[in-house]
């Protein structure tokens, strides 16, 4: 039985890879580093011990796309088949990867020998079980974290079945980590993290009524230490109970009871990034800590709770892009099936039965940015070389022609007045036009638009407007008007504009 996701479910179920990344981009450049000061900054500033570029995602990352590119298909992945796939696509990777954990490594060369003593050059994942229970014989310990790191995916492909939710996580995780308690600690997880798409709350102590109760009440004491402690207090976060540990305190220790009301549209998005921000600043493992925090939240928080600034940057293996995670996040939520206009996975999103969708002129407080409806992107104004999107678009609509992949921005913004549709609208209006402002100081000419102009681009413009002019979002909205004379803001937005008014206009990341 597939769920049928409310537009906000959705969000969340998007915000769950988007997550990963940003945690695990946010945290390379300081892995292996004692933790840091609450006065460094934390920056997607890449580099590292691996010389990655600024937003590049890890091994974490990488390894939960692997997953998810099955996931997002509606497959089963507790089948033989979709395990074999999974071990083949991890080695193909493996092989020309910039870092793969030592556990990780040493079974993916186990399973590779099983292999190719069989004249195959994949291995199964029966191979890759049988090199991770070698592996755990050899040592005596298979508990890292590199399991825990890539398993949101499988949350998502199971919001239906719990069940089978806590199946696939203990095979998943034992495909390169025989430890059980690896396993534990994925479906703990997970299962945090299907609560959190279904509701939208953070409860990782839910989860603890499927284990055994010893286990259970080891889990719990676990969890009650990270609730009382700081990320750096694990320094072992290698070892994935401290990981579990770090990434829960970073993500617990951090919230405010606003950060927990569903009235609030800005604390949400804020508590993401202070709990990503935390586990980072816990030191070591800091990828992996990030990456895990932040596959929690994002279920939690939503797609529309990621600062523009860091999805413009996050990107890694194989070649993929914020949008692109966006889409097996969505497509494996919705078991693989696509919504009735083809989004998230189709060429183009047809918006030919709109009128008025070709309208395009010049900002009235910046003759830098242009307004426009959908259209505008089949034949961009000269000189423009970014695009912040406003609505839905299809794989072949972004970027536009002629823009860089990081200058076209996708913003999370639903056409309805129903706050339950865009949780997290104040801040989501606010990053629109704080994008804008950066794409402006880069020295770029950007195109503003949705479907029509006729409400959300109106209602980011005269933000952006009020920022330039000084004058209230109300004042700049009028002055949008006169040249959108179509320009009329749904209810939602114009709330969100007079609740604006006496905001400071802030940046984001």
């Amino acid at each position: 039985m597939t769920l049928h996701l409310t537009t906000a479910q959705v969000d969340r179920a998007a915000g769950v890879l988007l997550g990963i990344a940003c945690g695990d981009a946010l945290g390379a450049p300081y892995e292996f580093g004692p933790p840091l000061r609450p006065d460094i900054a934390v920056t997607m500033k890449g580099g590292g011990s691996f010389g990655w570029s600024p937003g590049e995602w890890t091994d974490d990352t990488s390894m939960a796309i692997a997953i998810a590119e099955l996931s997002a298909t509606g497959a089963d992945l507790r089948t033989e088949r979709t395990r074999a796939q999974i071990a083949a696509r991890w080695a193909g990777w493996a092989a020309n990867a910039k870092d793969v954990g030592a556990q990780t490594s040493a079974v993916l060369h186990g399973g590779l020998r099983a292999a190719a003593s069989r004249g195959e050059g994949s291995p199964t994942g029966a191979d890759l079980e049988l090199a991770a229970a070698q592996h755990h014989a050899r040592t005596g310990r298979s508990a890292g974290n590199g399991s825990l790191m890539r398993t949101a995916p499988i949350a998502l492909a199971y919001l239906d079945d719990p069940s089978a939710l806590v199946h696939a996580a203990y095979e998943i995780s034992g495909l390169t980590h025989h430890d059980p308690v690896a396993g534990e600690a994925c479906a703990l997880w997970c299962l945090a993290i299907r609560h959190a798409v279904l509701e939208g709350t953070l409860d990782l102590r839910r989860g603890l009524r499927r284990l055994p109760k010893a286990r259970a009440r080891a889990w719990s004491a676990r969890l009650d230490r990270a609730e009382r402690s700081g990320p750096a207090d694990f320094p072992h976060n290698g070892w994935v109970v401290q990981a579990v540990q770090g990434a829960w305190s970073a993500i617990t220790t951090t919230a405010t009871p606003a950060d927990l009301d569903d009235s609030s549209s800005t604390a949400r998005p804020a508590h993401f990034r202070r709990a990503l921000e935390a586990a980072v600043r816990g030191g070591y493992d800091t990828d992996t800590v990030g990456a895990i925090a932040g596959a929690l939240v994002g279920a939690a928080y939503g797609a529309s709770a990621v600062p523009a600034g860091w999805r413009r940057q996050i990107h890694g293996w194989p070649g993929l892009r914020a949008r692109d995670l966006v889409a097996l996040g969505v497509m494996t939520a919705r078991s693989g099936r696509a919504d009735s206009a083809g989004w998230p996975m189709g060429a183009k999103v047809d918006y030919s039965s709109y009128k008025d969708t070709a309208v395009l002129v010049r900002h009235p407080h910046d003759e830098g940015v242009w307004l426009g409806g959908v259209d505008a992107l089949e034949n961009l104004p000269d000189g423009v070389d970014a695009v912040v999107s406003l609505c839905r678009l299809g794989t072949a609509q972004v970027p536009a022609p002629g823009v860089a992949p990081g200058d076209h921005i996708e913003v999370w913004l639903i056409d309805e007045p129903d706050w339950h549709q865009n949780p997290n609208l104040d801040f989501v209006l606010t990053d629109a036009a704080a994008a804008v402002t950066a794409l402006r100081a880069e020295g770029k000419t950007v195109l503003l638009h949705c479907v029509q102009a006729q409400s959300r681009t109106p209602a980011v413009a005269a933000l952006y407007g009020a920022r330039l002019t000084g004058r209230t979002p109300t004042d700049a909205l009028a002055d949008i008007v006169q040249v959108l004379p179509h320009a009329n803001p749904h209810s939602g937005l114009r709330g969100a504009l007079q609740r604006l008014e006496e905001a400071p206009f802030t940046s984001v990341p």
